[in-house]
């Protein structure tokens, strides 16, 4: 089984309980830190509705786990500090929050255990039976003082269902099945099988009880006369083994590997193998001990977790001092090369990025970096350059493959004469996906467009790719035209494309945005940050701000990104952010050609999205997938099962279900496809099952009835939006298979009245989109091109040049 590693999902821990403590990089005593002091001082200082927007894991159902322990009394913390270590160094990769309840000790008496973990927090408690009342969490693994982890825990943190324990233990110290739940044994809490009002331990109920293998809570009195430690122990608990008594020698060497001081214990854990979680390694890591030089390897790690979560300031500060005078260390300058990049620092990124390329193992990576840096900045034929040196460097390097092919097309474009005229065009600021990028994100902007003009082509709109610096040039380029539309899609994302001029993918800084002279509308653009996705919003605040003042319309895809984008704006400017539905999702009513069809086809399509696994999965992705199983093979009964992958990567669930569970889906491969064989595509199928956003408002655009998998905000926003949130089934849902079958034969049953619902959900999300087009048509001059409210488009949307050429589409794989 393949499961999300959680040491690579920076941000995938974080939950709503989480104790707030000081970055490491800005502890002082390392030079790096010292220099970013000044950002970590910003960074303490954001407000409380930026916290606010930054996560809604509940909207996604994403469980919340966390450890729990009881200590009795201040004797009781140094076995909890033994407790942190083993935690930490069974299972490295590993890292949510851990509880500890007191009885009212002072916490000053914590401070040791909080060098230990990152995410400790300190709770008042009247007993061990609190453990079983914690608010903010889903999973509780109660753990006492007496214990220490030897191995993983993933088992325990998949499980699903009651309470889960040893049974208590006999007089011989092995576990009696009669004898219930032991009060001082590990327990697996399920919080929402115990009701509100949870019992205390002793009288959990019977039918409530998962029994676990002894492994996982095995006793150290058993182990007598000097008995060696079972090799598959997974928690070996000393509960009730006098201190003093001999003859169980190998168990106190056991926990003895974890009576170190904090120096000792920080060098064992970075001293260990495979992955770490980031949170225990940026903690353990940091500061640096002043005397000595850090591993290069270990700076660099460091410095891409710090990338990983937007803190590109952070890894360049580290990196900074470790390249110094080091032209020797290729891996090294494309990472603070790439972090410079998005800092918006792109001469010095270049620098070190072409210092990347003396290596013969970096250079290809490098390369296709330095092309992008190049496209960032208008420089097509350097880009084109920088493509062509990676592939000469490594023929087969997709990537830039990709750019050369992309910076091709470009330099043959711009040698075309243009013979549009400016001032009869809008200009569109979006992301324009092309090769095989993502689905929706090449159906997305000429739905834009047609919510404005029937000519969707260059004669009518001029292009700027959201992600390219807008320079004086660009500049002048969009006020010579009749107005600029920014949209759709979710650009108000810190991490894809990261600038450290707006903080989100549109790369304009504040002074060029306030030189916009013509018209600016901000159309269907969406909020998509994950649940338990943190960042720094600073310069994304500051930028919103202004974005939100200099456009005459501002318009967010769902209600819950209006929600969120209010949260981050001053009280006067809230009233301007207006709700403006994707337009892929009234795609029915901007282009007649998408009518009801004569007849469907006999199928149903699944998708899902792979992008962040950590931060949709948690530690749910192997219950997901034999759960989808379940399902597959249940839908299967009615109708054939087909796979849309809008991304080449989103095939890895086709794979993943093959290896694990025996099932094979012919998939259809969307990124592949023009726009409108997408559309037909949707149109045609009698039933979506999509975790993508546009898995699901595409479809529903072109009347298909749909399913959300739901695994981020945006999906759970939209059935909210159309009021049919039971449309919806978290990834995260127990019975996801049986709840998602069962929706799945209801639609497929009675198709006609499915049908008849997706079309008058549409035409609430039509209504709201031609009230808005008004307003907009008073901004732009432009004639409605749609007539009389009552009827259909007049002259339908052109085909693209790839449609064109797109006469059939290709075969899908098995």
């Amino acid at each position: 089984m393949t499961h999300p590693d959680p040491a690579t999902t920076p941000g995938s821990a974080t939950t709503p309980g989480s104790a707030t403590t000081p970055d490491p990089a800005t502890t002082p005593g390392s030079a790096p830190a010292a220099r970013a002091a000044s950002v970590a001082s910003a960074a303490s200082a954001t407000t409380a509705a930026t916290a606010a927007a930054d996560d809604r894991r509940a909207v996604t159902g994403k469980r919340r786990i966390a450890f729990a322990v009881y200590v009795v009394g201040a004797d009781e913390l140094s076995g909890l500090h033994a407790l942190l270590r083993s935690l930490a160094l069974s299972d490295p990769a590993l890292c949510e929050d851990v509880v500890v309840l007191h009885p009212g000790l002072p916490d000053a008496a914590f401070d040791a255990a909080r060098r230990l973990h990152p995410r400790l927090i300190p709770r008042p408690a009247g007993g061990r039976d609190d453990v079983l009342r914690l608010d903010g969490y889903d999973t509780v693994v109660a753990l006492t003082p007496a214990m220490v982890v030897l191995g993983r825990l993933d088992a325990l943190l998949r499980l699903r269902t009651g309470v889960a324990a040893v049974p208590r233990p006999g007089p011989d110290g092995a576990p009696d099945p009669s004898g219930g739940v032991p009060d001082d044994g590990l327990l697996v809490i399920q919080r929402r099988d115990l009701g509100p009002v949870p019992p205390a331990v002793q009288d959990i109920p019977a039918g409530l009880l998962v029994p676990l293998d002894s492994r996982y809570d095995f006793r150290a009195r058993r182990l007598h006369d000097d008995l060696p430690v079972p090799e598959d122990v997974v928690v070996l608990n000393f509960a009730g083994v006098p201190a003093t008594r001999t003859g169980r020698a190998p168990a106190q060497a056991a926990r003895g590997r974890f009576d170190l001081d904090d120096e000792a214990f920080r060098a064992a854990y970075l001293a260990l193998p495979g992955a770490k979680h980031p949170d225990l390694l940026l903690h353990l890591a940091l500061p640096f001990p002043d005397r000595s030089r850090p591993p290069i390897d270990l700076v660099r790690q460091l410095a891409e977790i710090h990338r990983g979560r937007g803190h590109h300031d952070r890894a360049v500060a580290l990196l900074g001092e470790a390249v110094a005078g080091r032209p020797d260390l290729p891996r090294c300058h494309e990472t603070l090369g790439v972090c410079l990049m998005a800092l918006s620092r792109y001469e010095e990124a270049e620098t070190h990025l072409l210092l990347a390329t003396a290596s013969p193992d970096f250079a290809p990576r490098a390369f296709g970096q330095l092309a992008r840096l190049a496209w960032l900045l208008g420089r097509t034929e350097d880009a084109r350059g920088y493509a062509l040196a990676g592939l000469e460097t490594d023929p087969t390097d997709a990537n830039c493959r990709a750019w050369y092919a992309r910076t091709s097309e470009m330099v043959t474009a711009e040698q075309k004469p243009d013979s549009a005229r400016p001032a009869e065009q809008l200009a569109h600021v979006a992301l324009f996906a092309d090769g095989e990028e993502n689905a929706g994100d090449k159906v997305l902007p000429e739905a834009v467009r047609s919510c404005f003009t029937s000519d969707t082509g260059p004669d009518r709109w001029h292009q700027q790719h959201a992600h390219l610096l807008v320079d004086e040039a660009s500049l002048e380029r969009l006020n010579a035209r009749r107005a600029v539309i920014v949209g759709g899609g979710g650009l108000f994302l810190p991490d894809t494309a990261p600038n450290g001029n707006s903080g989100w993918q549109w790369n304009i800084p504040d002074d060029v945005l306030a030189r916009i002279t013509a018209p600016l509308a901000v159309f269907a653009v969406g909020y998509n940050v994950f649940d338990g996705q943190r960042y720094r919003r600073e310069r994304f605040a500051a930028s919103l701000r202004a974005l939100v003042e200099r456009s005459a319309f501002f318009g967010l895809r769902n209600h819950g990104s209006v929600a969120r984008v209010r949260e981050l704006l001053p009280e006067s400017l809230r009233e301007k952010v207006r709700y403006q539905p994707c337009p892929t999702t009234v795609a029915r009513h901007l282009d007649p050609r998408l009518a009801e069809p004569a007849a469907r086809e006999d199928t149903v399509l699944v998708n899902c999205a792979y992008d962040r696994a950590g931060l949709r999965f948690g530690h749910d992705y192997g219950h997901f997938l034999a759960e989808m199983a379940a399902a597959v093979r249940a839908v299967s009964a009615s109708a054939e099962v087909r796979y849309a992958a809008h991304m080449p990567a989103d095939e890895r669930f086709v794979d993943d279900l093959r290896r694990e569970h025996g099932l094979t889906l012919p998939v259809e491969p969307l990124y592949l496809l023009s726009n409108d064989a997408i559309r037909d595509l949707y149109r045609r199928t009698r039933l979506v099952i999509g975790m993508r956003g546009h898995a699901g408002m595409i479809p529903f655009g072109c009347g298909t009835p749909v399913i959300s998998l739901v695994s981020h905000p945006k999906l759970a926003y939209f059935l909210a939006d159309i009021d049919r949130p039971d449309w919806g089934v978290s990834v995260h849902e127990r019975a996801l298979g049986t709840r998602l079958a069962e929706r799945a034969r209801a639609v497929l049953d009675d198709h006609p009245a499915a049908v008849a619902d997706v079309h008058d959900r549409q035409g609430l999300l039509w209504s709201v989109t031609r009230d808005n087009l008004a307003r907009l048509r008073e901004l732009t001059g432009l004639p409605d091109p749609f007539g009389d409210p009552g009827a259909g488009r007049a002259v339908p949307a052109p085909r693209s040049a790839a449609a064109r050429d797109h006469a059939a589409r290709p075969g899908g794989r098995a």
